[in-house]
């Protein structure tokens, strides 16, 4: 004769085993690992950030103004002024404390009159420096600076030429802090 209890002994152990399989496959299944494939994301949304934020500042304000505050950024080449609306865009957040987004910003230009020579210039940087680890993402913004000889007679900077319009790069690299 065989004992039944023996029987329900082997039972209940293989529904125990069972269940913490079922258990451990959930737990491991449920936790998620941020890889270095997965800062795409970010990096998109920092791109996003930047764009929009250049955007902004190449609008001219209450569709009245005459020149963007970007288009003044760099006419003037206010290095100051530029970073104090690009941080103040950037990282502008609801919630407690704000964003810790760092920028690198530079303007390339075609030298007059021959137009064969490719300039690049610093317009601004924030207070961190880039370094290798850090995975920066680049925008950039079209802008049509004007500066005129009756204004600026000696025309210095990236106008030496004093050609009037011209067409500028404005590129900003974007990385966390």
């Amino acid at each position: 004769m065989v004992n039944s209890s023996a029987q329900l002994f082997t039972i209940e152990g293989i529904a125990a085993s069972l269940i913490i399989l079922l258990t451990a496959y959930i737990v491991v299944n449920s936790t998620s690992i941020y890889t270095p494939g997965d800062t795409h994301i970010s990096n998109m949304q920092l791109e996003v950030t930047g764009s929009d934020a250049l955007n902004m500042l190449n609008t001219a304000q209450n569709g009245t103004a005459v020149k963007t505050p970007l288009q003044t950024f760099v006419e003037q080449n206010d290095a100051s002024g530029f970073r104090t609306a690009f941080l103040n865009i950037v990282n502008n957040k609801s919630g407690t404390s704000p964003d810790t987004i760092q920028f690198q910003a530079n303007v390339t230009y075609v030298m007059a009159p021959l137009y064969t020579t490719i300039n690049t210039s610093i317009l601004s940087n924030s207070s961190q420096a880039l370094h290798s680890g850090d995975h920066a993402v680049r925008v950039t913004e079209w802008v049509v600076a004007d500066k005129t000889t009756k204004d600026f007679p000696e025309c210095p900077g990236m106008f030496s030429a004093c050609g009037g319009k011209h067409a500028v790069l404005v590129e900003v690299l974007l990385w966390r802090d």
